[in-house]
């Protein structure tokens, strides 16, 4: 059986929602630009490709893995949007690396592509009568404990009151996730992953982008702690937009291959896929959900969390990785060494790849070992893919 392998990987940079660069970029534009990066940067035949697996979240439809591999020069390979909320992209790698583990593919571009900024906006009839409301696809069956449509709540607070964590140690973590994210900004951590997009300005010009713009450089623990909560209504409620992820825009992707045909082609592998898991759980616990996902991933890979280098756990919201390394004993210190979510942003299915580039690349920095990608997702979900470099 071949082994999955990661030879390339592309993303943009992460433009912040709504006031930011990318924010009249559609989504077939930044999907074309990630899709396009990976197979110059694979130097792959692009008839060689079987697949492009792209993640969608909220984008309303259609297959915009298929229409970038067109507009990529990919006309013979295949296009498949994925839906897993946060984890979207995760998924997709995930099922890239079955096919081609169980040999029915050979070549496959994976990732993710989002835009809170040109999100479309449904309706929908209301049942027994003629008028249309405003409509968003519900992620799991909503309770006052876990609404559909709040995550600060859902996931955000839940998390932060379950574990017990202060307003303080959230704070701190994020305002960490800044300060990690602007070094390595500064240091050009992330030069090598970025392909540049020329973004479309209002008055129909365009710029170059190519640096994360979420990231603040004034961002610090006293600041934090002066914002106002979401939910003051609610006692104790320790949540606010500063210990929260950002709203984003962005694509990323990865090419995965057989073994076989990387040892063939002679190329340089900076990965392979070791194991994989999801999990389900009670909607109210969706941010512990990753606190069962890690353990269930490792064990198919044979590794233990001390085998780890690694981790990059998405802050969704800056509970869920503090909760998380509590519960699972894992050193803070090498959990998203260059920010997450809190910092470089939240593009919500780009996110999972974003991660995997930023992991792949930093453990090459190190000088190899194992990482690790988690993240929970809507509606009750936690994804993670273990990688050896």
């Amino acid at each position: 059986m071949p082994e999955a392998v990661i030879v390339a990987g592309a993303r943009t940079a992460v433009g912040t929602a709504f006031k930011g660069t990318l924010t009249e970029t559609t989504p077939e534009e930044m999907a074309r630009v990630v899709v396009a990066a990976n197979v110059k940067r694979s130097g792959l035949d692009p008839k060689l490709f079987d697949d492009v697996i792209l993640a969608e979240a909220g984008y309303g439809g259609g297959a915009v893995a298929r229409h970038a591999a067109i507009e990529a020069g990919l006309i013979n390979a295949a296009g498949a949007s994925v839906g897993r909320h946060c984890a979207g992209s995760l998924t997709a790698v995930q099922s890239a690396a079955g096919s081609i583990r169980s040999g029915m593919d050979r070549v496959v571009i994976a990732g993710g592509v989002h835009t809170t900024s040109l999100m479309p906006r449904s309706e929908r009839r209301v049942p027994g009568t003629t008028d249309f409301d405003a409509w968003g696809a519900p992620s799991h069956p909503a309770t006052p404990e876990a609404p559909n449509l709040d995550m600060s709540i859902t996931v955000g607070w839940n998390t932060a009151r379950i574990a017990g964590l202060t307003r303080l140690e959230q704070d701190e973590w994020a305002a960490r996730s800044h300060e990690r994210a602007i070094a390595a900004i500064d240091a050009g951590t992330f030069v090598d992953e970025i392909v540049p997009i020329d973004a479309l300005r209002p008055d129909g010009s365009t710029v170059r982008f190519e640096v994360d713009e979420h990231p603040r450089r004034e961002t610090s623990v006293e600041k934090l702690a002066g914002l106002k909560v979401l939910h003051p209504e609610i006692e104790g409620f320790s949540v606010t937009a500063g210990n929260s992820s950002g709203l984003n825009d962005a694509a990323s992707a990865v090419t995965v291959l057989s073994s076989d045909v990387a040892a063939a082609e002679k190329l340089d592998t900076m990965a392979t896929v070791l194991s994989w898991a999801n999990v389900g759980v009670n909607p109210e616990r969706t941010g512990l959900a990753v606190v069962d996902v890690i353990p269930k991933a490792l064990q198919r890979a044979g590794l233990s969390i001390a085998d780890i280098a690694l981790w990059e756990i998405n802050e969704a919201f800056a509970s869920v990785p503090v909760a998380v390394c509590k519960q699972l004993e894992i050193n803070d210190e090498i959990v998203n060494t260059s920010g997450s979510g809190c910092s470089v942003g939240h593009p919500i299915a780009a996110s999972g790849t974003r991660m995997l580039n930023t992991l792949i690349r930093e453990l090459r920095r190190r000088g190899g070992g194992y990482g690790v990608a988690a993240m929970c997702a809507g509606g009750g979900q936690a994804g993670a893919l273990v990688v050896r470099v």
